[in-house]
């Protein structure tokens, strides 16, 4: 971890508005901001604890955790909820055992909402370890879970 910090206040320290290109390298290189780390940063660029702390509050994309093994990404755009994207994030809500900006029981998949993948003509989509997938249900959800054996039970 240090290492990841260190090399990312060293490339950004004396940069006007380096903390967000800092955050950003430090999340890069780890897959999350580890909050030990905030002190450090903090100091570094001359901030408050408290500064750097709401920026990575702030935005999602900064994680504070280790990220899961798998991400699982449910479209919340327009055309999405439309098309039945309540629905399929509240049956991945219930298969994985989490809520939205979760993790399923067993800590290996991350559950997340995205805005807009692009797919609105075939809603609802998601991405599922980076994969997109169209025209989702319950259903075809399942089998994603199964076939990646995300799901106790799974069977490829």
């Amino acid at each position: 971890m240090a290492s990841a910090v260190n090399a990312g206040i060293a490339a950004w320290r004396h940069e006007p508005g380096g903390l967000m290109p800092l955050l950003h390298a430090v999340q890069d290189a780890l897959g999350y901001v580890p909050p030990e780390s905030l002190p450090v940063i903090a100091k570094a660029m001359g901030l408050s604890r408290a500064e750097v702390h709401g920026v990575v509050s702030y935005y999602h994309h900064f994680k504070h955790s280790p990220p899961g093994a798998h991400r699982l990404e449910l479209c919340r755009a327009e055309a999405c909820q439309s098309m039945g994207a309540d629905a399929l994030l509240a049956h991945a809500e219930a298969q994985l055992g989490c809520s939205l900006h979760g993790r399923s029981k067993d800590g290996q998949v991350e559950l997340q909402a995205v805005y807009c993948l692009g797919l609105c003509a075939s809603a609802p989509s998601l991405l599922l370890d980076g994969q997109p997938h169209g025209r989702m249900s319950c259903d075809r959800l399942d089998g994603l879970l199964a076939a990646a054996r995300l799901v106790k039970g799974a069977q490829a």
